[in-house]
């Protein structure tokens, strides 16, 4: 499930284009999820570990990937960890569910991300309330952000 927390939040790797330069490991990129999420939201190609061919960068290494990209990677290999994912766009919302059904993930906002029409379950931790709609998950996170 995702946990999402609106707002302040302690322990919170708010930086997250910095803690991916540092922290990020090559075997990542390579992961069949990861390729189709770069591809998805950046529409570049993962040609190996250290190269990604981007159609409007060109050849490119994983830290140049655009920072959506880079905090989905986190939340999908640090899960002990909490990222801001204010840094992702509406087009980064699916695949924070995605990664969230395989694994419970726990991630910060400070805004509503647009997570689509089709059902999800979502938890807000403020409110501990489970959502299962954008119209439930405006109701119970509107306040926070």
């Amino acid at each position: 499930m995702l946990n999402i927390f609106y707002g302040d939040m302690k322990e919170v790797v708010y930086n997250t284009a910095s803690y991916f330069k540092y922290d990020y490991e090559e075997g990542w990129i390579v992961d069949p999820m990861v390729k189709e999420m770069i591809q998805d939201v950046d529409k570049s190609v993962v040609i190996d570990s250290g190269i990604i061919d981007s159609p409007v960068l060109g050849k490119i290494p994983p830290i140049g990937l655009s920072g959506g990209v880079k905090t989905l990677i986190l939340v999908k290999f640090e899960p002990e960890k909490v990222f801001n994912v204010s840094t992702c766009g509406d087009n980064c919302a699916k695949w924070l569910l995605k990664i969230a059904e395989q694994e419970d993930r726990t991630v910060n906002l400070r805004h509503l991300m647009d997570f689509g029409k089709k059902p999800f379950t979502i938890k807000v931790l403020n409110t501990n309330q489970i959502v299962h709609s954008m119209e439930e998950l405006i109701l119970a996170a509107g306040e926070f952000v």
